[in-house]
């Protein structure tokens, strides 16, 4: 075992040019005697600061020229400095140069000088060069640069997650303020700085105080959760924890990716002055599956691992939005757990609370709130910007509307969020081409998250309008020409039934009448199929299956289904089926062991003629 580390006493001891900016009360220092009086003795610490110890406060007597260690009990009004001798067993001294205290945001006013900053070491990142100190204190984050040699690591005493005072000169560096280091030593009080810092720094990361973009009771009962998340996310930023934002691969999982990015992006920069902060604190994976697969919990946490020990950085927190409530996220979440690594979760998918919540550190859902998936995560998401980020308001006033008609939500918000977008320049149609534009690309991304160009097509960030009407209008006719061609070789093929409760029943097998590794994938194909054939009912009930060996896809309109029960009930009756899934009461897809197909089918389409004719889940095509 490494043996213990042992506090011990620092004894300061000031350089001549040093000045009242670089004493603090309750620290200790070498003081000369200068003078003798009857109530004391009066002793220099450096050229310009002097004071006195009164007799009270002495241990012995001294003469002038004597040495003594002092503490500085007071800074009077008047600037008189009061001292009284200390006498420590062990000590060690640290020799402290001239320069003010300054903080991450007096930097500006300080470039050329020589200044201590206070605060937590939370990356050491080694160079070819010097080695890279990245410190916190109360307002933001500063590299420091030291060097001993090329390659070799300055300060090898100094840990992440120590307090120090780190003293140096202010320069420019890449565009940005660096210090220069000339020293840099753990403080003597770390637990009294660090309480101060964390009471500054949950000032910081509270969420900032926003009006929902539309009125609608059913948001704002989930307003107080995303405030939490939002405070979590900021704090995780200022303790320099990288964020890896995972998120389902369609329009409404970019919708509500692609927003909160650039919400972390922009406060990464009003905090760090290192100019690339952001590309090592924050990043966008999409998860084709609509949970986290362990296929992407075992890359991830491999990258992790290896920043944490290439570059010195801490584990990240992981941000699941638009996936990650059900059961079947349950063994990556607990992978990720012993690493102790915080998991949030912002989700309209069914929740399995029981299973999920032990697991993460915030759970949003709708769900859990009696609302249902109509609230989508775009929805939300863009709000939980905004906590974040006012600024970034004018720049998703369309989102929503588009992550609602991405998931079909039948929201009585939604006129609500298209008048929104049409005030920011979005007539509908507009919103149904980003959507599909969206989908389109997500399937040829696959698990690239597409940055810039997806914001160019989402319009959220993009500098250049033309380019975006360009792009969507080129996307989404390339979409429509694939699903028609999708179309005319399913359709064909799609059997049909009615149901005892009245709805008409459509299916397909995706796997032997569609186009494989094309667009639209089986999902998408189902759906395609479905709305067509909404359509031609004008309104009656519809339910459209779209199967393969081992997977059915599922879509209903004026259907009360409630996929994520039936699931659970096929599960329980067929267990050497091997039955998974989920999803809402309208969507949702379901696996199981192919030699059980026929079976499951059957025992599904049992289920779906005793569901509950519902009016009021039509479709938003009508």
């Amino acid at each position: 075992m490494p043996p213990s580390r042992v506090s011990i006493t620092i004894v300061y001891d000031l350089a001549p040019g040093c000045t009242i900016d670089d004493v603090e009360v309750g620290e200790r220092y070498h003081a000369t005697v200068n003078g003798v009086v009857d109530y004391g003795v009066f002793v220099d610490l450096s050229d310009s600061l002097s004071g006195l110890v009164h007799e009270s406060k002495l241990d012995g007597e001294y003469e002038y020229g004597d040495s003594l260690i002092v503490q500085l009990d007071e800074i009077l009004d008047n600037g008189d400095l009061s001292f009284s001798e200390v006498q420590p067993a062990e000590y060690r001294t640290d020799v402290v140069e001239p320069g003010r205290l300054v903080s991450a945001g007096e930097l500006d006013g300080a470039v050329g000088e020589t200044v201590h900053m206070i605060g937590e070491i939370i990356q050491i990142r080694q160079t070819t060069g010097p080695t890279i100190f990245q410190l916190r204190d109360d307002v933001g984050v500063v590299p420091c640069a030291g060097f001993e040699e090329a390659g070799v690591r300055a300060y090898p005493d100094i840990e992440l997650g120590d307090i120090v005072r780190a003293t140096g000169t202010v320069e420019q560096h890449d565009g940005a303020k660096q210090l220069e280091l000339t020293d840099c030593q753990t403080v003597p009080n770390p637990s009294e700085v660090r309480s101060q810092l964390d009471e500054s720094l949950d000032a910081v990361a509270a969420p900032n105080d926003i009006d929902p973009l539309v009125d609608w009771p059913e948001l704002e009962t989930i307003l107080t959760d995303l405030e939490g998340v939002a405070k979590t996310l900021r704090r995780a930023v200022l303790d320099g924890r990288p964020i890896r934002i995972r998120h389902h691969a369609d329009g409404d999982g970019m919708c509500a990716s692609v927003p909160l990015q650039l919400a972390l992006e922009r406060f990464i920069e009003q905090r760090y002055e290192t100019p690339d902060a952001t590309q090592y604190l924050l990043r966008r994976l999409p998860s084709k599956a609509p949970f986290y697969e362990m296929e992407d919990v075992t890359r991830d946490l491999n990258h992790a691992l290896s920043d944490r020990d290439r570059h010195g950085q801490k584990l990240p927190l992981f941000l699941m939005l638009d996936n990650g409530s059900t059961e079947e996220d349950t063994p990556a979440y607990r992978t990720l757990n012993e690493y102790d690594i915080p998991i949030v979760v912002v989700d309209h998918h069914h929740p399995d609370p029981e299973a999920v919540e032990s697991l993460v550190t915030d759970h949003v859902n709708p769900y859990l709130h009696g609302e249902d998936y109509r609230v989508t995560t775009g929805m939300m998401s863009v709000e939980l910007a905004r906590m974040i980020d006012p600024s970034l308001t004018d720049d998703v006033r369309h989102v929503p509307a588009v992550a609602g008609r991405c998931d079909r939500s039948r929201a009585d918000a939604m006129d609500a969020y298209l008048s929104l977008a049409e005030s920011a320049g979005y007539d509908e149609r507009d919103i149904e081409n980003i959507g599909e534009a969206l989908d389109y690309a997500a399937f040829w991304l696959r698990y690239d998250d597409g940055s810039g160009f997806v914001n160019d097509v989402l319009d959220v960030g993009c500098s250049d309008e033309d380019r975006h009407s360009d792009l969507v209008e080129f996307l989404a006719e390339r979409a429509e020409r694939d699903r028609e061609r999708q179309l005319d070789v399913t359709l064909p093929h799609t059997e049909y039934e009615q149901l005892d409760n009245g709805a008409h029943l459509y299916r397909v097998d995706v796997e032997r009448h569609a186009h494989r590794f094309t667009y639209p994938a089986p999902g998408k194909t189902t759906g395609a199929v479905h709305d067509t054939k909404v359509t031609d009912h004008d309104g009656d009930p519809v339910i459209t299956i779209g199967y393969g060996p081992d997977f059915a896809v599922l879509r209903s309109d004026g259907v009360r289904l409630d996929i994520p029960e039936m699931v659970s009930a096929l599960a329980d009756e067929q267990p050497e089926a091997g039955v998974s899934g989920g999803g809402h009461l309208v969507v949702g897809s379901i696996k199981f062991v192919s030699g059980r197909r026929e079976r499951v089918l059957d025992a599904l389409v049992e289920k779906m003629a005793d569901a509950a004719i519902d009016e009021q889940l039509r479709s938003t095509l009508l």
